[in-house]
């Protein structure tokens, strides 16, 4: 399997590390960082996730990292990370 992040999760992190940077930059940096490296555990169990129905027939599912949840979608051999934001987000 390879891993491959799609531009509005890739948008979600930068505008994650925007919000929190003005606070703390070290604490910002440190967040995207394990957002980042969160994923590569799904290289070797891509379905530890929970599965979203909703989405059926296309396999979307979600872990949480933290206070963050990542949603990434398993097609044929490549998982894509989708989307990600903090759980307090009005989403």
């Amino acid at each position: 399997m390879k891993l491959e992040w799609t531009t509005k999760a890739v948008s979600d992190l930068g505008r994650l590390y925007d919000f929190l940077a003005p606070v703390n930059r070290q604490a910002a940096a440190r967040t995207v960082q394990a957002l980042v490296t969160a994923p590569t555990r799904l290289l070797e169990q891509p379905r530890m996730g929970e599965r979203l129905e909703e989405f059926d027939p296309r396999e979307v599912r979600r872990i949480l990292v933290g206070h963050y949840e990542m949603r990434y979608e398993i097609a044929h051999s490549t998982i894509y990370v989708l989307r990600l934001w903090h759980t307090r987000e009005d989403r």
